[in-house]
């Protein structure tokens, strides 16, 4: 195929964000709806795209057709793959069947937020590597946002605890996930995942009301 493709080690400001409106909507429709009607969203939006996905992988020539159209969001390495997409709805209806509403929000503000600038700051300023491509200041970029969002979330709940605190463990949650990589699990999927969980516990043990 002649169509040059972003790598992940580019910047792609485009894919960003589409990265952050994107689930920035999920977000606000997980907060504007009730449960049955949000769910109902993110599984017709499921629905609407990881069947395509899956079936352009495995036919060539519907995979060069979706490759052309969605070229300005698309990754090198996702030509012959599932989408990032994919793994982000996939990811997105788990965490919301099995977590609190209060777990999901932040686990998609983290998501929304934490990801792209970690991964912009780490491309951009990167110098110190951790591992793979990720980057001691791209990890502090995710643990300042994942704090910041923590701090004004539960400030705006109102919820009577030690915020500074928590909003620091929380951001450390945020980073971690951001951070860790799970085999050769796509980020998009593990980072809620392990972003709610982590949180859950945390959630629990500071009494917050979930």
């Amino acid at each position: 195929m002649n169509i040059a493709f972003k790598k992940k080690s580019d910047l792609h400001l485009l894919r960003k964000a589409w990265h952050m409106l994107g689930v920035l909507g999920l977000f606000l429709i997980w907060n504007l709806f009730s449960f049955p009607i949000s769910s109902f969203i993110f599984i017709a939006l499921w629905l609407c795209f990881v069947p395509g996905d899956i079936i352009r992988v495995k036919y060539p020539r519907y995979n060069k057709i979706f490759n052309s159209l969605f070229k300005p969001i698309l990754r090198s390495t996702e030509l012959d793959k599932l989408a990032g997409t994919t793994y982000l709805l996939t990811s997105v209806i788990f965490i919301s069947f099995i977590f609190s509403h209060s777990v999901v929000s932040l686990s998609l503000l983290f998501l929304a937020f934490a990801d792209p600038i970690a991964s912009f700051v780490g491309i951009t300023w990167g110098r110190h590597k951790i591992f793979g491509h990720k980057s001691y200041q791209g990890f502090f970029a995710a643990l300042v946002v994942c704090i910041i969002l923590t701090y004004f979330f539960l400030s705006y709940h109102d919820l009577g605890v030690n915020i500074l605190f928590i909003a620091v463990l929380a951001g450390l949650c945020g980073a971690l996930a951001e951070l860790i990589p799970l085999g050769q699990m796509d980020d998009n999927f593990t980072m809620p995942i392990f972003s709610s969980i982590c949180l859950y516990f945390l959630f629990i043990f500071f009494s917050i009301p979930l």
